[in-house]
């Protein structure tokens, strides 16, 4: 058990450049409320229900994040600070980061039953800050869902996604094979262009288009003026 706990703290201080030892890490709200998660979940498989919201209700007052006692959760689940929201019938794998004020939310049943009504997030996957992922949606593995972004559908394996409605940045799953990628968002990765980049893009081309129409009226003139005189000749 405690070597199991080492290799845990271990995960997180190689996903986190802040933590100077290990014993930093123990005091992570983060790493609290997987604890108290694990007995919540325990007393919700063992239908005493009333028990693990209890313990869920003691975790959310004491790190300010919210997992339901019925979610599901792989090795080495990371949440970096709080303000978490994890559904009941979400499904976590291994090796998952989660940044703060990120939401596993469920969809409504047409049927107002229960069911599978919140995102399965698959292993290495990472969820940037304030993101959002909507409904039973997978998130394949090694995914990175970007800050903000808001996921109703799922993403392929190695995808990146920004933006709301969340949209893949194109590159391609194979300049993924890092082990780790801070905040889930690529900074110097070759991504889709910012707004601001894009309207300079166009800006450009639509002068560059401006500048080649200048130059064919210009030919134009000057094949005109060429013809005048023999044509007053005749």
């Amino acid at each position: 058990m405690l070597g199991n706990l080492v290799r845990y703290l271990d995960s997180v201080v190689a996903r986190d450049p802040a933590p100077r030892s290990r014993w930093e890490v123990l005091l992570y709200p983060g790493v609290w409320a997987l604890f108290w998660h694990k007995i919540a979940h325990r007393l919700f498989k063992a239908r005493l229900f009333f028990l693990a919201r209890a313990v869920n209700h003691l975790s959310r007052f004491m790190t300010a994040i919210d997992i339901h006692p019925g979610a599901t959760i792989g090795r080495n689940f990371f949440i970096d600070h709080g303000f978490t929201v994890i559904g009941e019938t979400a499904e976590i794998g291994d090796n998952v980061t989660i940044y703060q004020c990120v939401t596993l939310g469920g969809s409504n049943p047409t049927n107002g039953k229960g069911g599978k009504r919140h995102p399965t997030l698959e292993d290495n996957v990472i969820v940037g800050s304030g993101a959002q992922i909507i409904g039973p949606v997978t998130i394949g593995k090694r995914a990175r869902i970007g800050a903000s972004a808001v996921v109703t559908e799922s993403v392929p394996e190695g995808a990146t996604m920004i933006g709301v409605k969340a949209r893949s940045t194109l590159v391609a799953a194979e300049t993924y094979a890092k082990d780790f990628m801070p905040y889930g968002t690529p900074c110097k990765e070759p991504c889709e262009p910012a707004p601001n980049q894009r309207v300079d893009q166009l800006e450009e081309q639509i002068d560059a288009l401006r500048a080649q129409v200048e130059a064919l009226m210009a030919e134009r003139e000057e094949a005109a003026k060429s013809t005048e005189p023999a044509c007053k000749g005749v």
